[in-house]
């Protein structure tokens, strides 16, 4: 992460990720937008008893509101989208919604990316394997450009199962890599303690 001065998470839920990017920056503001009422409650709640509570603000609204309403644009924005794009059942309706991307489709949300980022800013998110394809495709029709791709999978010998896509506006060949979560269960492998280690008591 380059230190950026404005950050925006789009679909922040109960804002964790807003707070670890509190945790690792210095960013003077750092705002998150959350639809679902409920977890825009509980965001609002967590920022609150944070101790970067200075630098955090939770807007709810949808992306096409929140876009009527900025002027500035963000030197860094993230996103942990909804990624199904088929029925999905829990019997949590609340944890079905946020999984699904009807409610914030990808195409929308490279258009808001679009629209929000900064010239020199970056765009970070992750998303299934089986749609970076895709989604690369729709983020390069609005002139944003795979900077950094790494594939997610959780040992060894499983399939790759997520994305991690890292964009800008400038066209460059991307750095692509892979990283493994486990050697085998619940033992982490090194790469990814030294990624997690700052947010977990006992990594």
């Amino acid at each position: 992460m380059k230190n950026p001065d404005t950050i925006l998470d789009i679909g922040a839920g109960t804002g964790l990720i807003a707070l670890m990017l509190a945790q690792r920056s210095g960013a003077e503001t750092i705002d998150a937008l959350e639809i679902n009422e409920d977890a825009y409650e509980q965001c609002v709640d967590n920022f609150e008893a944070s101790p970067w509570t200075d630098r955090l603000f939770c807007y709810h609204a949808g992306l096409d509101e929140f876009m009527d309403e900025i002027e500035d644009p963000y030197e860094l924005i993230v996103s942990n989208p909804p990624f199904y794009s088929e029925e999905v059942t829990s019997g949590n309706s609340a944890r079905d919604v946020a999984r699904q991307n009807q409610s914030l489709p990808f195409d929308e949300l490279i258009e808001g990316v679009s629209k929000l980022l900064s010239p020199s800013g970056v765009f970070s998110t992750i998303i299934p394997f089986k749609e970076e394809v895709q989604f690369i495709a729709l983020a390069e029709q609005k002139g944003l450009y795979p900077q950094h791709i790494t594939r997610v999978k959780g040992n060894p010998t499983s399939e790759i199962k997520r994305s991690l896509l890292l964009f800008s506006f400038n066209k460059k060949e991307a750095l692509i890599d892979e990283l493994t979560l486990e050697i085998e269960r619940h033992q982490y492998t090194p790469e990814y303690i030294v990624l997690t280690k700052e947010f977990y008591l006992k990594m």
